[in-house]
């Protein structure tokens, strides 16, 4: 019964983070338009996808970036193309995200503030890292070969993305690293830390 409810609250926190991913790409975006018709953009949204990940696990966190995201690309007519894309790499953060935070560093079991507060900020470095390095070059790929723009624009796409990209990585990173670490103790204490070890518990 236990192992049933901690899958539900993960179900229920993994659709909050969904719609944070949603809300802050959809409405908190500066979109950057491009050749084509196509954009760019500077959002959060891949910071509740590490947010979920660090705090439920990879599966988790990427389902709710690809989720929330991918619906998000799928409602808007200059991302709508782009959807297929956007789901893959979104779920590709929060498992890379989750792989160093809980099966290499294992944060859920740890109540030592610095470690956590250390390795949930490597943890974020690597998955958006990955998105970094990913997102143009599978965007170029996607663009050319499946979208099949001419070479040269999904190389002038490919550039954009790679600078949107970075920022978006350096602000999610540093975001991420707060809410985290201010959210963790509260739902451990409250008894709402639905992620991979219900055993650590916040020092004082």
């Amino acid at each position: 019964m236990e192992q049933r409810n901690q899958t539900v609250m993960k179900l229920a926190q993994t659709a909050i983070l969904a719609a944070l991913c949603y809300v802050s790409f959809t409405y908190l975006q500066i979109k950057i338009p491009m050749p084509g018709g196509d954009a760019t953009s500077l959002h959060i949204g891949n910071a509740f996808c590490v947010l979920g990940a660090l705090l439920l696990g990879g599966w988790y966190g990427g389902l709710a970036g690809a989720i929330g995201m991918g619906f998000a690309d799928i409602m808007d007519p200059i991302y709508i193309t782009g959807a297929p894309k956007t789901f893959l790499l979104k779920l590709c953060i929060g498992l890379i995200t989750g792989l160093v935070a809980h099966r290499i560093a294992k944060i859920g079991e740890s109540s030592d503030k610095a470690y956590v507060a250390k390795w949930s900020t490597i943890a974020a470095i690597a998955g958006l890292g990955f998105n970094v390095v990913a997102d143009p070059i599978v965007g170029y790929f996607y663009k050319m070969y499946i979208l099949g723009q001419p070479q040269q624009m999904a190389e002038v796409l490919a550039k954009w993305s790679t600078a949107t990209t970075f920022v978006n990585a350096v602000v999610s990173v540093i975001l991420v690293s707060v809410l985290y670490n201010a959210v963790r103790p509260i739902l451990l204490r409250s008894g709402l830390m639905a992620g991979t070890s219900g055993h650590a518990r916040p020092t004082a």
